[in-house]
This record gives C-alpha cells, structure tokens and sequence, in this order.
C-alpha cells in the first residue's frame, strides 16, 4: 500500500496530490475525533512514504513509541490543539503546513537549491505596508508613517513565484499587516494552498476578521506582547495589553490556531519568561511563540534594551526548561537568537527565509535593512541570486558556535565585508543607516557575548541536524 501512496504522490500533478492529500486529511480527521491514537499513526505512516529514502526508518518508529503514550507531554500538547481548533481551519493547517510545507514543498526547495545553486527558503516574510497604528519604544518602522505599500498585485508576485520554488509558508509584518485586511483577505482566497501568519499587534482583530479567518482557514496570529500590563504598556503604549487580551480571546471563541511574538531587553525579560506570564498565554490559547532578542536597528534604536550577558544565558536555560518534559506548561517558545543549533546557524538570505519590504526591497533579514534587488524589478529566484544573498549563500554557517550566528549581532565585521563587497544600500526607509553605525552599536555586545556563548556551546551536548543547506565547496 506505501508504495502504491508513493508512486500515485510522484506521478500525478500538484493538483491532484493535493487532492488526494485533503482526501487523506478527510479521513484522519475523522479518525481523530474517534480513535486519536490511531489517526497520529496514520499522518506519521503518510510521512514516512513520503519521505521514503530521506530519514532512517528508527526516527519514526520513535515517533510512533511517542504517540502510543496519551500522557506524553506533547501528545497531550496536541491534543489541546485539536479539541481547541475549528474544523475547517484544523483542515486547512493540516494541507497547507502538512502537506504543503512540510511534505511537497520541503522536497520541491531541497531539488531547487541544487538546481539552482543558492539558497531556496521555507518561508517568505514581507511587509504589506509601513503604516501602523502604534509608535513602540526603540521599533524603526513606528516612524515610517502609511508611506509605502505593496500592492496587492506586488504581494500575488511574491507568493505566485514562491510556490514555484515550493515555498507555501508566508509571514507578514510590517507595519501592522492587519491594515490592509481586505487585500491579505484577497490574498488567502487566490492562495488557498499557502499557509499565512501575520505578526500583529492585535488592536484590529474583530468578529468580522475571525469570521474570515475560519472560512478561509489559511489565516493565522502571532500577537506580540511582553509580559504584564506595566512592563507591556511601558514600551507599546497604554490600553496595549487589554487589546491583546482581547483578540486572544476572540481568537480562542472561534477555534484559530494563534502565538505570539515577543521582543525580550533588559526592561522586560523577567516579565516575559515567568511561569505565571507562559500560564496566562497557554491559558488564553495561544500555544506557541517566537522570542526575538532586541536588535539596535534603525537611527532611533536604543542599544540600552538589548539583554545583559547574564539575561542573555538565562534566556537560553529558560526557554529549554519550559520545553523540556519537566515542564507542564502546554506552550512551545521558540528563541530566533538561541535556538541556532537546531536550524544550523543564520537561517536569513534565503538559507530558511528572507524579508521583502513595504518598498519592495529584498533583505536577507527582517533586522538587516540592506538590498541589492527589488520586486519590482527582480523575480524571487533573481533575488536569491543577487550579490548580497549570494555573499550570505557562500558565508553560512557565519559561526560554527551556533549561539553566536547573527553576521550582525554576534560578528558585525562580516555584515560589513558583505555590504561593502556587495554594493549593498541601506533600505531603512526612515533614515539611511551606514552598515558601520549599525554595526557599531554591536562590536561590544559581541566582544563580550563571545567567552560566554563559547562556554555554554563547548559544555552542551550538541543537536546534530541530519540536513544543512549550506553552499558546497
């Protein structure tokens, strides 16, 4: 039968593997309001056709140990999850991130990044438009003003030319995405196939957008919020953390699948890693989140909210505690800083990800505001083989400590050989900053992060990835 369900997946158009795979869906999502166990069975037997010849048949057998358990911590996890989540969306994720994603797309970018010799991505984050209703402590794009936009044929392109290469996962920003909901609206009903999550500061999320939301099923959150009404408000302004309160709830009433996105400094650190902050978010629904440490980007950044070196190691040991098995809260953060050694090092210029602008600009990250290549002008696959991205194609891993990455934060001399080799320019769209200003405001974190993260990395049992994109000598 698994080799039939192979050869039947290798054969026939995308079209009708996608057909076959919401038929599968179908089925294991009736099984999983019946017999869980079972159905769990089921999605790790079709992900092991698919990936026949790509992973040993022993790490599956240890999925399959794992979901035998009801009282596994993480099957447990999921199954929160299912009971929360509306049907149709709990379908469409399934598709989208399950199959689409993880299953066809994962295999489509891995041909393409031999075919084509550069980075392929997994996901494409852009920014709608610069306009936001909130002016955030230390945030550059608070000060862009509604000055530039993508339009909606500009957000088509990206995400058009990005199934082409297999990338089906898209991240908005901003700005606030939510601005423009009539054209992200547009867009999830054109893409029915993608998945699209939206960083968001909450404030313009009502009955009507989550009633969207569900029947398109291809719309998800990532709230960002930092810690109590007092440390929250200090830095997004008054009234910020009663509005999150409330989109959390209204996503919860009607079964959206949501995060949140979180800026950890040195005011707020604290605040944002307490166990009664990680109960009251898994309490509200939201069930997993990206911690993002600060980054002095921008002429208006304050370099005094970027973590101390002990706030920086304790960030480290907390967000793996509360993902450890000791740990009974049901949320899964994630640290884009620390968490390096399970996506081998910088994931930016495309290896994983890139950033495309409100004014078109392709950036290899969403804190690195420097480009060589524009959409308008550029198609995807000439973007990521542009100087700049290909100059971070050849560079990957920037550091082979994987706590310290970042060609910025953690190695400020190799972001400037870049630009300047490169012919890079600034694309910060409040004010040009030099790649030397910037990098400057690092050269000191990073002197001093160095014996520290060296410490902990040569003291760690190390995660071992079975698969790096790295550039081949």
């Amino acid at each position: 039968m698994a080799n039939k369900v192979t050869e039947v997946f290798e054969k026939a158009s995308h079209k009708a593997q996608r057909a076959a795979a919401s038929a599968i869906v179908d089925r294991v999502l009736s099984k999983l309001y019946k017999d869980r166990t079972q159905a769990y069975l089921d999605i790790i037997d079709l992900a092991e056709t698919f990936w026949k010849g790509d992973y040993p048949h022993e790490a599956f057998e240890k999925v399959r140990e794992v979901v035998k358990d009801p009282d596994n911590r993480w099957v447990r996890y999921i199954n929160s999850i299912i009971d929360e989540t509306d049907k149709n969306v709990a379908k469409m994720t399934l598709l989208n991130m399950g199959f689409e994603a993880f299953l066809r797309g994962t295999k489509t970018i891995r041909k393409n990044r031999e075919i084509y010799k550069c980075n392929i991505p997994w996901l494409i984050l852009f920014d709608p438009t610069t306009a936001c209703n909130m002016h955030c402590k230390g945030c550059w794009s608070g000060t862009y003003g509604n000055k530039y936009n993508l339009s909606f044929e500009d957000m088509d392109k990206i995400i058009t030319q990005g199934k082409e290469l297999g990338v089906y996962l898209y991240l908005l920003t901003g700005g606030e995405p939510t601005v423009r909901k009539k054209d992200i609206i547009r867009l999830a009903e054109k893409h029915r196939d993608v998945e699209i999550a939206m960083f968001t500061n909450s404030t313009l999320i009502d009955d009507a957008f989550c009633q969207e939301c569900v029947r398109l099923g291809n719309l998800t959150f990532l709230l960002s919020i930092e810690g109590t009404p007092d440390t929250n408000d200090a830095r997004r302004g008054e009234g910020h953390y009663a509005a999150v309160m409330r989109a959390m709830d209204l996503l919860k009433k009607y079964g959206i699948i949501f995060g949140t996105s979180i800026c950890y400094t040195s005011q707020n650190i604290d605040a944002v890693t307490s166990d009664e902050f990680f109960r009251m978010i898994s309490e509200k629904g939201a069930r997993y989140g990206f911690y993002f440490h600060y980054m002095p980007v921008g002429n208006n950044a304050v370099p005094a909210l970027m973590p101390t070196m002990e706030q920086r190691e304790y960030m480290i040991k907390r967000i793996r505690y509360i993902r450890s098995k000791e740990s009974d809260i049901q949320f899964y953060p994630m640290d884009f800083q620390n968490d390096g050694e399970y996506v081998g090092g910088c994931i930016a210029g495309g290896r994983n990800y890139f950033h495309i602008n409100s004014n078109g600009d392709a950036e290899p990250c969403v804190f690195i505001h420097y480009s060589n290549a524009n959409i308008h002008d550029s198609s995807i696959l000439e973007i990521l083989q542009s100087p700049l991205f290909m100059a971070y194609h050849k560079g990957q891993p920037f550091n082979h400590n994987h706590l310290r990455p970042c060609p910025m934060l953690e190695n400020p001399e190799l972001l400037q050989k870049m630009v300047h080799e490169t012919g890079a320019h600034s694309t910060n769209l409040e004010s040009p900053e030099s790649v030397e200003h910037l990098c400057a405001k690092c050269k000191e974190y990073a002197a001093n992060w160095q014996p520290n993260a060296d410490r902990i990395w040569n003291a760690q049992e190390k995660h071992v990835k079975t698969y790096n994109n790295y550039a081949k000598d």
